[in-house]
């Protein structure tokens, strides 16, 4: 890992955590995934450890720790493939909603059993019809007396079977568009909350990615996150955020490709020679080599502004594109590197290649950062 202004209390924490996934976590990725899913118990134990949602505040169970922490657990979690324990998705970019947008009582509630790994979480966003424009949500909350009664169908949400507290988009002024959009936290076991089918995947075999069904799901209005008709607002404030936590895990994922492609390259021999010795491969290596220092680059620079507070968007807009597709290329090379045992599933580049190839789909494809892009450096139709 390359320093990005770590302190000593880093570094014991990332060899701590190394520790805690080499124990807790490696011994057990094949088995959930063969299984489909990560056991609640894996989540229990991250908890206890103090690997989830470190930054929460003391008094609700967490260690007011800086970012960096996140970027540790999100680079280890990574690097071993561990794509099932989705603690990232939990960390930096849902219960951030509730600390930034809940009330003390909703705090009090719900982060400490976030910090312990009690409560999982999931943001249901994604709709048949609704994926990137967020304008087209058709779930609706009616309200009715003291409650909300939600009505809709959510897809392709993340920790969909385990998740235990799911906060849901949907429209409480239907004839407000975007401005008519709310967020309201649903916990599991609340009536009119069904879980659908778990979604059968390319890759990410052991992330639990569902459908969740609402219907007449009736939930006290003290479920609003923020206020009402804020939710747009709220969800296009954390973009920074996912997309930067989005282009880390992507670039730590490229790096954990070319490492183990180099190993069995330098350890693999063809007519009598290590395959990384022969001119074509040594140049491929090379260019991977690059490409990846170029984003670890790219990346700790706005991990280093967005701690500063600095406005990132144009760029790490740039990145959550460029550094996914990058990963993509990566993905591709290596496993030509490793020759047949590249398309063996007891090889680990075949599992990772698989799962690398949703990242310049999810969190805003690549076609929408290019969009978002194009409308900042200004160049669209000026009629």
């Amino acid at each position: 890992m390359s320093d990005v202004q770590f302190k000593e209390e880093h570094i014991i924490f990332q060899d701590a955590f190394r520790k805690f996934l080499s124990r807790e976590v490696v011994p057990f990725i094949e088995k959930w995934e063969e299984a489909r899913i990560v056991p609640r118990e894996a989540w229990r134990k991250m908890g206890e450890s103090g690997f989830l949602c470190p930054w929460v505040a003391e008094k609700y169970g967490g260690f007011a720790a800086d970012f960096l922490y996140d970027v540790i657990i999100n680079r280890e979690l990574n690097y071993i493939g561990a794509f099932g324990l989705h603690a990232v998705l939990h960390n930096d970019i849902i219960v951030p909603y509730i600390n930034e947008y809940g009330n003390e009582e909703q705090k009090e509630k719900w982060l400490p059993g976030c910090v312990s790994g009690e409560i999982i979480t999931a943001i249901a966003m994604t709709e048949p019809n609704a994926g990137s424009d967020l304008g087209a949500i058709k779930t609706t909350a009616v309200r009715d007396g003291g409650d909300y009664v939600i009505n809709g169908q959510k897809t392709f949400i993340s920790n969909g079977i385990n998740g235990n507290l799911v906060i849901v988009a949907a429209r409480t002024r239907p004839d407000k568009g975007a401005r008519g959009m709310s967020l309201i936290c649903v916990e599991g076991g609340m009536p009119g909350f069904k879980r659908g089918r778990k979604l059968d995947k390319m890759g990410w075999h052991s992330q639990d990615t569902a459908e969740l069904i609402f219907e007449d799901c009736r939930v006290p209005a003290t479920c609003l996150l923020g206020e009402e008709n804020k939710g747009f607002y709220y969800l296009m404030a954390s973009l920074q955020r996912e997309r930067l936590v989005t282009a880390i895990t992507a670039q730590r994922v490229a790096e954990a490709m070319l490492d183990m492609t180099v190993k069995y390259c330098q350890e693999r021999t063809i007519f009598g020679k290590p395959v990384s010795s022969f001119q074509h491969n040594t140049f491929k290596i090379v260019e991977m080599a690059t490409e990846i220092e170029l984003g670890r680059t790219f990346v700790d620079a706005l991990i280093a502004d967005y701690m500063n507070g600095q406005d990132i968007t144009k760029k790490v807009s740039m990145a959550k594109y460029w550094i996914c597709e990058m990963a993509n290329r990566i993905a591709y090379d290596c496993v030509q590197l490793h020759g047949g045992y590249g398309y063996m599933e007891e090889y680990p580049i075949c599992r990772f290649a698989r799962d690398i190839r949703v990242f310049p789909i999810f969190a805003g494809s690549t076609e929408v950062m290019k969009v978002i892009l194009g409308r900042m450096m200004e160049l669209g139709d000026p009629k």
